[in-house]
């Protein structure tokens, strides 16, 4: 941990973004305890780093860039890894359809799951996702168009 570390205005920063981070890790990885370490690993890096980051108004990406790196590292280690069912199940045709969306989802690169959650789920724009990624906003437009079309394609079937 640094020494100009400051608690507070960490845990505040923090507060504004957790939600997200979590949703952001569920929906990229898929399991809820995959998603909370994520988010926990994350969070215990950008402490440690804190004192480094200059513009204290860039947390958002830069703690959503860490949390990215461990999502895709995540990713990696669990690409075969099945995803459990809800405890409430919806009905057939909403769950059938869900399942196939799902495994859309699944068939995409890391990467392109990651842009689509980061601005379906996490409401980002193609400028912070790319600020985050460190890609140009009209590669993250175009490579979500891409993913969306095959996902569409693969649906369709």
């Amino acid at each position: 941990m640094g020494t100009g570390t400051n608690p507070k205005e960490f845990a505040r920063l923090y507060e504004d973004v957790y939600r997200d981070m979590y949703r952001f890790a569920l929906y990229t990885l898929g399991h809820p305890q995959d998603a909370e370490d994520a988010v926990s690993e994350a969070v215990m890096d950008a402490y440690a780093g804190f004192d480094r980051l200059r513009q204290k108004t860039s947390f958002r990406p830069w703690i959503f860039r860490i949390l990215s790196v461990k999502c895709r590292r995540r990713l990696k280690q669990y690409t075969q890894k099945t995803v459990p069912l809800p405890d409430e199940m919806p009905d057939e045709g909403s769950m059938e359809e869900g399942v196939q969306v799902r495994h859309a989802f699944s068939r995409l690169t890391d990467q392109e799951r990651l842009i689509i959650s980061m601005h379906l789920f996490g409401g980002y724009t193609s400028q912070e996702t790319g600020k985050i990624l460190r890609m140009n906003p009209n590669t993250v437009r175009s490579k979500e168009s891409r993913a969306l079309d095959k996902m569409r394609k693969w649906l369709e079937k």
